[in-house]
């Protein structure tokens, strides 16, 4: 054989060619006898081979499979497919030849608690569209350099933005910015605010192809006719008319800033109803659309260093919202888009979609209840107020809330003398003190965490503490000494006897014994927003900011047996027939039965023996209808608290200090001109009269409460012992200076007691055993930072 065909030869059997030899010698067919032919060797070790390889391909076939080839391959499948698909959707999704539904702008309908009798009607259709020529150029380019600086050049669509928005509506996260504005037009135009995949995608083909068909011009004309601005205002001629009572052709730069700014959250930088910390995310976004400009040289650098922030007007109702309506339908308004953020919407969506209309609210508005409010009012405070005679009066603003404790509702809303003169509500702003109506979340929470004073005794409604005024707290690395109304000294004095009084010095150590943390924790399950605050000894005196409405929830709470009563404005809500879910008023257990029905028992003592005696026990109207509740008066006689409750109606009312004309906060003090102690306003005074007049009138039956405990004034006689005291040698404490708005309390009225004279020495926190209490003074407490403090 040949070596050529002894090469093919081993071919065949599976082997490759031998290679040749350097020796060049010969390879002989045999190697000696017997032996076997070297193609015969050749062909066996090549069959063994061959096996060999087919064992090792069975282990290694999934790996074969795998290889770079075949996942760049089915890669590359997968993105013809979706290249594929999206021409499909692309050719398939045409741009609609009418606005969406939600762009023609629907009525909201607003009724009573029984349905049927009408409260008011909003959405009149409140834009109207101009051309982009009456636009001056700068402003146009407000809102580019605010929502897409890119918008000249771009192809219309944020495809990052857009795959963000699509991963996070996948995965439940809600709404997420970033779209383009042709992408804000398309939505707010063509289709919905569904926060879907579908959606989504509809909303970039049908961008891209606008872009395509349409000059930028006519996309940004669309864009600032068709957003919402706040204050029902949808177009920039709404808005400019509603921020700054001129048509758009008139808007300065600075002016078409702040209305581009609004569009991110328009009721948020609202200047009018925006906290302090909305107008300061306001001014942020305002400047930020400026220096925008400047960055796209729209904007000279010079110019841009001079401009000031341009203060809105303040905002004219629409005329269906006179006198208390608006109040009403504005609070409806707010809970409903909070539902609707709740459920994953932004703010200013969910503001907008309220706006769009189709919503029919039924209330939880009692309307014989809300006329008994008014009335109550109307009587007891407002047809005393005369502004032209005496200026102070035009400077106090009431506020007020009723609510059922057992369902949430609430069935009547005081918000202001008038929609139309007064566009804050009253009811629902959280910029005034509470005061000493917070003290009784303090002794809650001693209650309900089983807190002991400083020398471990435990603290409930007969706990002794040292009632001199100014003492210093002990137990706090924060020095804090409030004084006591009028700076009176009380000496010792029980916690049931503290809290009729409303003895500072008293609850300030009481805060610090149970540990300001606790304290501010179980306010915020009982329903005030405490988020933030410092946990210092001054918050005892109720220092936060907090409303009616809040001061209802929590003391519904109280009455509600420790369980958890979140007001509720709205009872049922329709959207275009279907319903839409609201949240249940009622709540979990917050703090233990025990612990709530005890203050509720205390608090029966402030209006039977203490701050309130007059105004509400002494009421004729009241026919043995037990009452519990607190009087507060905050820092330099800024606001004037009561809050109180029946078994089956809890009210809180307010009075603010408001500068009629630059809205700033200011005392109370010689409104009316009818009241005694150097003027001074308390919540005994006008608040708690307009209490008892509505509360009387309203309550129905008579009613008594039904506490779980053995402490407090509703269940054990309040002792008032023989001993007598010294008031103080400051001047606000002489009868002759200061007179006493709250009841005196004659010996007469309690049980005497021993007649022991405490020593001289400094009172203790708790009561050794045969202490005795001393009467308290007639004269209600003092304010830590002011000479009129809260009561």
């Amino acid at each position: 054989m040949g070596r050529a065909e002894e090469r093919r030869a081993r071919q065949r059997s599976g082997r490759r060619a031998a290679p040749k030899r350097s020796t060049g010698t010969t390879v002989s067919a045999s190697v000696g006898p017997g032996a076997a032919p070297v193609g015969s060797r050749v062909a066996a070790r090549a069959g063994a081979r061959a096996d060999s390889k087919k064992g090792k391909g069975k282990k290694g076939g999934i790996r074969r499979f795998f290889t770079w080839k075949t996942v760049l391959g089915s890669l590359f499948t997968f993105v013809l497919l979706v290249m594929g698909a999206f021409a499909l959707l692309y050719m398939m999704t045409p741009i609609p030849d009418e606005a969406n539904a939600a762009a023609q702008l629907e009525s909201n309908v607003y009724y009573y608690n029984d349905g049927k009798t009408l409260l008011a009607r909003t959405g009149d259709l409140n834009r109207e569209n101009v051309d982009l020529s009456q636009v001056p150029k700068d402003v146009q380019h407000t809102f580019v350099a605010a929502e897409n600086k890119t918008f000249y050049n771009d192809a219309g669509v944020d495809l990052k933005g857009t795959a963000r928005g699509i991963l996070n509506t996948l995965s439940g996260k809600g709404a997420q910015g970033g779209s383009t504005i042709t992408q804000q037009y398309v939505k707010n135009y063509y289709l919905t605010q569904n926060q879907t995949v579908t959606r989504k995608l509809k909303e970039l083909v049908i961008s891209l192809k606008l872009d395509r068909q349409k000059s930028k011009d006519y996309i940004l004309a669309g864009y600032i006719n068709t957003s919402y601005y706040g204050r029902g205002a949808y177009g920039i001629q709404a808005a400019a008319q509603a921020y700054y009572r001129k048509d758009a052709k008139h808007l300065t730069v600075e002016e078409g800033a702040y209305l581009a700014a609004l569009l991110q959250a328009p009721n948020q930088y609202d200047w009018a109803i925006a906290t302090n910390t909305g107008k300061q995310l306001a001014q942020a976004r305002w400047n930020y659309v400026l220096n925008n400009m400047v960055g796209q040289h729209w904007l000279d650098a010079g110019k841009r260093a001079a401009m000031k922030f341009p203060v809105p007007m303040d905002p004219k109702p629409a005329p269906a919202l006179k006198g208390e309506a608006g109040y009403m339908v504005d609070a409806a308004n707010t809970a409903l888009e909070n539902q609707l953020v709740a459920q994953g919407s932004t703010q200013a969506e969910a503001e907008a979609r309220v706006k769009r209309g189709g919503w029919t609210i039924t209330l939880n508005i009692d309307r014989k209840k809300q006329a008994q409010l008014e009335r109550a009012v109307k009587d007891e405070l407002t047809s005393k107020l005369n502004p032209k005679e005496r200026a102070k009066d035009a400077d106090v603003q009431p506020g007020a809330v009723s609510v059922d404790p057992k369902t949430g509702r609430v069935l009547a809303m005081y918000g202001g003398l008038d929609y139309f003169k007064h566009y804050v509500n009253n009811a629902t702003r959280r910029d005034y003190q509470p005061a000493s109506t917070f003290k009784p979340v303090i002794l809650a929470t001693a209650l309900d965490q089983q807190a002991k004073t400083q020398d471990g005794q435990a603290i409930d409604a007969n706990t002794i503490y040292d009632g001199t005024s100014g003492r210093p707290v002990k137990g706090s690395a924060i020095a804090f000494d409030p004084p006591n109304e009028d700076n009176h000294n009380y000496g010792p004095i029980s916690v049931q006897r503290a809290m009729d009084d409303s003895v500072n010095s008293v609850f300030a150590q009481m805060g610090v014994d149970v540990g300001m943390q606790k304290v501010l924790k179980v306010a915020d399950s009982l329903g005030l927003d405490t988020k933030g605050l410092p946990a210092v000894p001054a918050q005892t005196l109720g220092s936060m900011g907090a409303s009616p409405m809040e001061m209802a929830g929590v003391y519904a709470t109280l009455d509600n047996h420790g369980r958890k009563v979140t007001p509720a404005i709205i009872q049922k809500v329709l959207f275009r027939g279907g319903d839409f879910a609201m949240p249940n008023p009622i709540g979990g257990q917050v703090i233990s039965p025990q612990a709530a029905d005890t203050v509720t028992s205390v608090l029966t003592g402030v209006v039977d023996d203490g701050t309130a005696r007059d105004s509400v026990a002494g009421n004729s109207e009241r026919n043995d209808q037990q009452v519990a509740g607190k009087t507060g008066t905050s820092d330099s006689n800024k606001s004037a608290w009561f809050t109180g409750y029946t078994p089956n109606l809890v009210t809180s009312v307010g009075l603010f200090g408001q500068d009629a004309k630059t809205g700033a906060q200011v005392t109370l003090a010689h409104a009316t001109g009818l009241t005694d102690s150097g003027g001074r306003i308390n919540g005994g005074n006008y608040p708690a009269k307009i209490w008892a007049a509505y509360t009387f009138s309203a309550m129905g039956s008579v009613t008594k409460f039904e506490l779980d405990t053995q402490q407090g004034a509703a269940v054990q006689p309040t002792v008032s012992p023989s001993l007598t005291h010294s008031p103080t040698s400051s001047p606000s404490s002489s009868p002759s200076t200061s007179k006493d708005p709250s009841p005196s309390k004659s010996a007469s009225s309690k049980p005497p007691t021993s007649s022991t004279s405490p020593s001289n020495s400094k009172p203790p926190t708790s009561p050794p055993p045969s202490a005795s209490i001393p009467p308290t003074s007639s004269k209600p407490p003092v304010d830590p930072i002011d000479p009129n403090p809260p009561q």
